[in-house]
């Protein structure tokens, strides 16, 4: 079965490294990663961004889930592009399954970006927005689509020393992704 492995690991320094370390994992569990920097690009294409999107849309679609990072990226929530992928199988009514090594609630992290006020019981960041306060580790529609499309989001108890190179938590989904989709496909 194949597994569309998604998140900001790509824009790390060992991205690739870091792939095929996901993908052992999968193969250990039978189960294929399908990893977006497997897909070759030759980088003078004029369109490199669309062919990208498009090859990575492709893997999403021939996949029967997704395990996508969620750690905080580049702020205190999830990688966007990761969050569109998410979205994307989501809508597909696959299989969605997700991980975020940064175990703090999302207003605790945005409050250690800057000041979080309480006014009338709502929380309000620097410049006066509302902060989303439901106890989630993230945004709700990113946890509600984990929970009604997969698994709750695994996070560990406490942040590990490397939130990039840690994969205890990606194993974890691993681990359920192969128990839901061979129950799936057992037959009833």
């Amino acid at each position: 079965m194949l597994i569309y492995l998604a998140g900001p690991d790509v824009f790390l320094p060992d991205a690739i490294e870091i792939g095929r370390r996901k993908q052992a994992i999968c193969a250990r569990h039978g189960l294929t990663g399908l990893y977006p920097l497997d897909n070759a690009f030759d980088a003078a294409t004029p369109e490199l961004s669309l062919e990208i999107f498009r090859a990575n849309e492709a893997m999403m679609i021939k996949a029967s889930a997704i395990i996508a990072n969620l750690t905080p990226f580049r702020g205190p929530s999830a990688d966007a592009g990761t969050v569109y992928e998410l979205g994307f199988m989501a809508g597909r009514g696959k299989l969605c399954l997700g991980y975020c090594n940064d175990p703090l609630p999302y207003p605790r992290r945005i409050a250690a970006r800057g000041e979080v006020t309480a006014r009338d019981g709502v929380l309000h960041d620097a410049h006066g927005h509302v902060v989303e306060d439901f106890g989630l580790a993230d945004n709700l529609m990113i946890a509600h689509a984990l929970d009604l499309h997969g698994c709750a989001l695994v996070t560990p108890q406490q942040a590990p020393d490397d939130l990039w190179h840690d994969l205890a938590a990606f194993e974890a989904c691993v681990r359920l992704a192969a128990t839901r989709l061979v129950q799936a496909q057992a037959p009833r």
